[in-house]
């Protein structure tokens, strides 16, 4: 299964920050790209545990 988690920068806060309407839940931030990617690497299979997706 694929899910799409978009990955934007705010200049406003100096943030990265990762959305996903496919994974419920998933609002991450972090003043660092790696390490947002790393915090979404562990983040998303929780999410997906404690909120399945519909299918």
């Amino acid at each position: 299964m694929e899910y799409i988690v978009n990955v934007n920068w705010n200049n406003e806060a100096n943030v990265w920050i990762a959305t996903s309407d496919d994974i419920p839940g998933l609002v991450l931030e972090s003043g660092s790209f790696d390490a947002l990617l790393e915090r979404t690497r562990f983040a998303i299979p929780e999410l997906l545990e404690l909120n399945p997706p519909f299918v």
